[in-house]
């Protein structure tokens, strides 16, 4: 895979991987994308290769008791206690609290870089879907340097323990499928990094 099919692919996953972690899955942004999901036209579209797609094809399509928008409430809503928190600073910062020092860092990274974060809502830009969704934003838009320190600086310390534990924790087949796949996807993009991955203690 050379740079452009890499960057290529690497929007493309993001762009996906993030609307999934971040939107509703009856939303207008992730239903189409959750369609795509359970009636198998991923496994033929997905730009790197995928260990087990028949395992993960099955996971996606599978029925549960629990729906799919009350399965994504438990995981990233509430009003339980989240099972795999979607914060960078949950797992990096000491306390576990959002708005943590590393939310910090990433503001100041952000501003540095003129990237704008622009929500209705006073929420933290370290969420894992947005940060995926901003990765592929900065590919699209010809920034790969800034994209690699993204990934590198500010969601790769941390990514794999919160994916690790959202597999572990998920508790429902179509979440499993994509947290497996997001693992493997993840690695992929490291395995393409120009730069080496912060090595950040973890909290959690």
């Amino acid at each position: 895979m050379n740079d452009v099919q890499h960057n290529d692919a690497l929007a493309f996953s993001a762009r996906v991987l993030g609307a999934l972690f971040y939107f509703a899955p009856d939303s207008a942004l992730a239903e189409p994308l959750v369609a795509a999901f359970h009636n198998g036209e991923w496994a033929t579209q997905w730009p790197y290769p995928v260990e087990d797609a028949d395992m993960l094809s099955a996971g996606f399509a599978a029925a549960s008791d629990e729906s799919l928008p009350q399965a994504w409430q438990r995981l990233f809503i509430g009003p339980s206690a989240l099972p795999s928190p979607p914060w960078g600073s949950v797992w990096l910062d000491r306390e576990n609290v959002l708005f943590g020092d590393s939310t910090l860092a990433l503001r100041q990274w952000m501003r540095d870089n003129q990237i704008a974060f622009d929500v209705q809502q006073n929420e933290p830009e370290d969420h894992f879907g947005t940060l995926l969704m901003l990765a592929a934003w900065l590919v699209e838009n010809d920034r790969q340097p800034a994209c690699d320190q993204l990934l590198a600086w500010h969601l790769l310390p941390w990514a794999p323990r919160f994916i690790a534990e959202f597999i572990a924790k998920a508790d429902h087949p179509f979440f499993t499928a994509l947290g497996r796949l997001t693992q493997q996807t993840l690695g992929h993009w490291q395995s393409h990094l120009l730069i080496p991955v912060a090595d950040k203690k973890l909290y959690r």
